[in-house]
């Protein structure tokens, strides 16, 4: 008997508060404004190829185990019980959420009161990436991450492996030799692939403007290119927003949609120089 696929989601909101859902593919093609062959390539039963692209209102992401749907207040992540997925909600819950900042703090008694209320009791939100943005940042580090343990993990068993073989050739030793370089072989293609995709996407601006999916809300208008394809922590990866946003806002000469691509163009080079030096780690033990 042919087991059915999991109907298990874990919803996560720009609040960083998390729900599981038990929904069927009709369900969530209403929720999320998706086709069913987009939703296909979520499936874990089928192999699709590695694929990030944008729809009229969400964003499909289908990289290595994280399946996720991503719109401009929730995202959507099949398999959450997955141990490899798990740390990725836990990410998202953390930094989805928007800190307001108050105004005139530790300043009371020099604040004029308005209203009466003191001025340092107003907020303001920071300026940051938009929601989808913020929560595809975390799942392509969470998948970087995620390989590039996987790739340390493979050179540290390769070198003392080649060591003994060079040392004393045997058949024991060629098995291990032989086991390592195909798992290496295998990663190397997993590697490639996300790679390959976040390469289609820089190479196209208007596939990354079709990825904000604010913008077009605020428009009231979908994406003329909607539909079409394009294709573990690191302690100090956090603050990669935080200097894109520093530098984008020194951009000047463009307008604001120039901005906002601009901006996604950093975050994605930032994750596709990550990617590369993988590679580049995996074809320098090949070798």
């Amino acid at each position: 008997m042919k087991t059915g696929v999991s109907r298990k989601w874990i919803l996560v909101d720009s609040k960083g508060q998390s729900s599981l859902l038990d929904l069927d593919k009709y369900a969530i093609m209403k929720r999320v404004s998706i086709h069913a062959r987009d939703l296909r390539i979520l499936d874990p039963l089928l192999s699709y190829p590695s694929a990030i692209f944008g729809r009229e209102k969400a964003i499909v992401l289908n990289l290595e185990h994280i399946k996720a749907i991503i719109t401009t207040e929730e995202v959507l992540i099949r398999d959450p019980m997955d141990e490899n997925v798990l740390p990725v909600v836990e990410e998202l819950q953390r930094r989805l959420p928007l800190p307001a900042i108050s105004l005139g703090e530790g300043e009371d008694d020099d604040q004029p009161v308005v209203n009466g209320t003191r001025n340092e009791m107003q907020t303001v939100e920071p300026t940051e990436f938009p929601f989808e943005f913020r929560a595809l940042e975390v799942a392509l580090e969470g998948v970087c991450s995620y390989l590039d343990t996987q790739t340390r993990e493979l050179e540290t068993a390769a070198y003392p492996a080649l060591d003994e073989l060079t040392s004393k050739i045997s058949s024991r030793n060629l098995d291990r030799v032989r086991k390592l370089k195909s798992a290496m072989t295998r990663l190397t293609s997993r590697v490639q692939k996300v790679r390959d995709d976040l390469e289609q996407l820089l190479e196209d601006d208007g596939d990354m403007a079709d990825l904000y999916l604010s913008r077009k809300l605020v428009a009231g208008v979908s994406s003329p290119l909607s539909g079409q394809v394009a294709p573990y922590w690191s302690p100090d990866t956090s603050s990669i927003r935080s200097k894109l946003l520093s530098k984008a806002s020194r951009i000047s000469g463009i307008t604001h949609e120039e901005t906002d691509v601009e901006e996604l163009e950093m975050l994605l080079e930032a994750y596709f120089v990550q990617i590369e030096s993988t590679m580049n780690k995996l074809t320098t033990v090949r070798k």
